[in-house]
């Protein structure tokens, strides 16, 4: 009998670990979707920012009319 109880014992104790477990990756799955989102928000915020400097510099007629590099380079 005394073997019967420590199986379970030890079953129950899977158990518990499994369902920790199992939270545990729920939660680290909810924080990877939130950080793709964060990461793709990002990425067309970005895209915006350049499409806006590179509007700006055409309204402007700054189009790559840098000062010459001095003599000696």
């Amino acid at each position: 009998m005394s073997n019967t109880k420590q199986i379970e014992e030890k079953i129950n104790e899977l158990e518990i670990k499994l369902a920790f477990q199992d939270d545990l990756l729920n939660s680290l799955n909810d924080i990877v979707t939130r950080q793709d989102k964060e990461i793709l928000n990002l990425w067309t915020a970005n895209r915006l920012l350049k499409q806006s400097m590179h509007d700006m510099k055409s309204e402007t007629g700054d189009t790559e009319n840098k000062e010459a590099p001095p003599p000696h380079y």
